[in-house]
């Protein structure tokens, strides 16, 4: 048992240089291993000794976030008052993120669904890109009082220009109906990505929404490392996915039907439209432009916490 120890623990308990430190550690290899020590041990009574001694077939699991900011919790905290603020004031609160890249094509999709026995969906045995339809990314805003949703899905580069215009298409379909005398907006977003907190184009196309639309935009970034703590992964991401589980996407307007149609216990209602316009990726925004916004920074961390008033 000492011996089989220092095999699965080689880095705690035996020779960090193990070869079965940079090999797969089956029970097969392990059984040689062992019967080149001189002990005689057959493959399937490795497995019970395995089991007896507490080990178990395990997965990596994500549990660390990167260094924790010192402000993580107060962040957190900052978050809860001014969503329940503007919840009892009646106005709107979104989170906002984009969901995963996804191929589109009779590709392999994650996930089971019910087929009739010995008749399962074929698809493609290789996921090479198809330079027809390519890929789609689709940007969520998830309103967090009427548990309800809109999804673009974009066909071209995830930039901030298309962040905005999800936004902007889910007030024109959604909430400006749900929130006809709003007068301000309340966003939650990640610290990165194209609704960066660091990212000028973003802001830039926040303060041309605002100005659109006669609105106060206020943005509240989660702390850098929480993305998963974002109320959109599991409000209505997670539903997506369970939704088109096991179907090939074989067309960019099934990827809109089965997002329109993605319901939960929880009375959650999701429309989708398909967004065929082009980003252009890289785009600069200079200093000058910058200092034409009409932004303020919250006391409190303002890099994650500032608003966008509407210019005259």
């Amino acid at each position: 048992m000492r011996d089989l120890d220092a095999l699965v623990e080689p880095t705690t308990r035996g020779d960090p240089m193990s070869p079965l430190r940079w090999t797969c550690k089956s029970t097969y290899r392990l059984a040689e291993e062992l019967k080149q020590q001189g002990h005689s041990v057959s493959q399937r009574t490795l497995c019970d000794l395995l089991s007896q001694a507490g080990f178990s077939l395990q997965s990596t699991r994500k549990t660390r976030e990167g260094g924790p900011h010192e402000d993580r919790d107060a962040q957190f905290g900052h978050i809860a008052r001014t969503v329940a603020e503007y919840q009892a004031a009646g106005d709107p609160v979104i989170s906002v993120d984009t969901k995963k890249k996804e191929l589109i094509g009779d590709f392999k999709n994650a996930g089971k669904e019910w087929q009739p026995k010995g008749a399962p969906e074929e698809v493609r045995v290789h996921d090479f890109i198809d330079p027809e339809l390519g890929k789609v990314a689709p940007y969520g805003v998830y309103d967090l009082t009427t548990n309800t949703g809109w999804v673009s899905v974009g066909i071209d580069h995830d930039t901030s220009e298309f962040a905005v215009e999800s936004i902007r298409r889910w007030w024109r379909e959604m909430g400006k109906i749900t929130y006809p005398d709003a007068r301000r907006l309340l966003i939650t977003a990640d610290c990165g990505g194209s609704n960066g907190s660091r990212v000028r184009l973003w802001r830039r196309e926040l303060q041309r929404l605002a100005d659109e639309r006669h609105l106060t935009i206020q943005i509240c970034h989660l702390p850098p490392g929480t993305s998963k703590w974002n109320k959109i992964e599991h409000r209505m991401f997670c539903h997506i996915t369970a939704n088109w589980r096991g179907r090939p996407l074989v067309s960019r307007q099934v990827v809109v039907n089965l997002i329109g149609n993605t319901t939960a216990r929880t009375g959650l209602r999701i429309k989708a439209a398909l967004d065929e316009n082009v980003y252009l990726p890289g785009i600069k925004v200079s200093d000058e432009e910058m200092a034409t916004l009409s932004i303020e920074l919250d006391p409190f961390h303002g890099e994650w916490n500032y608003r966008l008033m509407p210019r005259a």
